[in-house]
């Protein structure tokens, strides 16, 4: 998990700040104002340490099968306008299972080769006792330090970062007794990245019946293509901890109003199935029912399916959902976050997702402590994030002018039309 981001150069960003990230946190706002890229940059250093390419020092995309993201090129990362050539992506990361290195903390730039290349500017790898450095010197030689010393340990090429996030085995030894507290590092902030689970905005539309190879899938896949897989995993093979997937599901399910259960039936004897859906006494194939439970059952399956300790970045997990429904999505983040310690970033348009939270402060089944939500615009061609102020009461401090549009305007505007119209009606 990961308790701070800070982006520099970075698409829309200029340079972000320090940004918490709490169990559960919500990025709300205007279109292409720059939500998106403060998960995009999790998602790119994600793919990086999944490249089978060890040399590698930034992996932008572009392999549809393997990929998170395509990032394009150097210069579609960059800002626009940016004076330096380089951006940069700092975090702090928490590994729980990691008793070595519980907590850590990553700071990376990048710049380009006259070739073209993507490379490693600056690598720091450090805990609160520690902290290792790599820079890169002409033509692609790195020296290594260890945390404010002048002199380096070691200079050369063989000594270039692998993936963003490590050093090499020559750098380890080194290092010497410091050596496996980096090594360390590597590993908790590896482990951290790939536990990253991430469903996009679109998502697979349902089909009437699908095949089973009788498989655990490793993932949901980014467009909720795999969820259906993980759902029957759970109904079907034996073991409590699949079984809490789909019952974890139906229970939300239920919460929400959409259905009473979800339920697997088997095709004849293929392996083929189907997900049948109970409702008010009526039974319903998953492809006859209302778009909104097939577009909710991945964020469901992946707040439920994802190993403990896992950050889920999800984009518009309200998408086709009534609103009731898309209020009671806060309720899912904020207990199933405290009950699997995972750790939810949300990008969403939803007002009822929102105002929701601010009652779960009030009712203090949530604590200001548990979830923080930004505010993101773009002011002068550049993103801009405000921190929203909330209370324990969850009342907003700061508000920001057109939050949400004007809701109290529109009111007004209608009883003016309306005493407008009675008097004209009047004669």
């Amino acid at each position: 998990m990961f308790s701070r981001l800070r982006l520099t150069n970075f698409k829309a960003w200029k340079d972000t700040g320090d940004v918490a990230l709490r169990p559960v946190t919500m990025l709300l706002g205007t279109n292409s104002s720059g939500k998106s890229s403060l998960i995009q940059s999790l998602l790119l250093l994600k793919q990086t340490a999944q490249s089978p390419d060890r040399s590698i020092h930034l992996n932008l995309g572009g392999d549809e099968t393997d990929d998170l993201y395509d990032f394009g090129g150097f210069e579609n990362v960059l800002r626009q306008g940016s004076r330096t050539r380089q951006f940069g992506i700092a975090l702090d990361f928490h590994n729980a299972g990691d008793l070595r290195v519980p907590d850590g903390h990553f700071e990376c730039s990048y710049g380009q080769t006259s070739a073209g290349a993507v490379v490693v500017q600056s690598l720091v790898l450090g805990t609160g006792r520690r902290a290792f450095r790599a820079v890169r010197r002409d033509r692609g030689t790195f020296s290594v330090y260890v945390d404010r010393e002048s002199q380096p340990r070691g200079k050369g090429r063989h000594l270039a970062p692998e993936r963003s996030i490590a050093l090499p085995a020559e750098a380890l030894a080194l290092l010497g007794a410091d050596g496996q507290l980096a090594q360390d590092l590597s590993l908790s902030l590896r482990r951290a990245l790939e536990n990253i689970a991430y469903l996009g905005p679109l998502r697979r539309k349902p089909e009437r019946d699908y095949t089973w190879n009788k498989s655990n899938p490793g993932g949901i896949g980014s467009d909720g293509h795999r969820a259906v897989d993980v759902l029957l995993a759970s109904a079907l093979l034996k073991g409590e901890e699949q079984a809490q997937v789909i019952d974890g599901v139906s229970h939300w399910l239920s919460r929400m109003r959409l259905a009473d259960r979800l339920e697997v039936r088997q095709e004849g004897r293929s392996n083929r199935y189907a997900l049948i859906v109970r409702r008010d006494g009526t039974v319903s194939n998953l492809h006859d029912v209302g778009i909104g439970i097939s577009q909710v059952l991945p964020v469901l399956a992946v707040a439920h399916f994802a190993p403990r300790g896992s950050a889920i970045l999800l984009e518009e997990p309200e998408i086709h959902l009534h609103p009731q429904a898309q209020a009671v999505l806060a309720e899912l983040f904020v207990e199933v976050s405290r009950e699997r310690g995972v750790q939810f970033l949300v990008e969403t348009h939803s007002e009822h997702l929102f105002r929701r939270m601010q009652t779960l402060l009030a009712a203090e089944t949530a604590t200001p402590e548990d979830c923080a939500m930004y505010f993101v615009e773009r002011e002068s061609g550049a993103a801009r994030m405000r921190a929203l102020h909330l209370d324990r009461f969850g009342r907003v401090g700061n508000w920001p002018e057109g939050f949400f549009g004007d809701a109290l305007g529109e009111t007004r505007e209608q009883a003016r039309l309306m005493f407008e119209r009675r008097r004209r009606e009047a004669g």
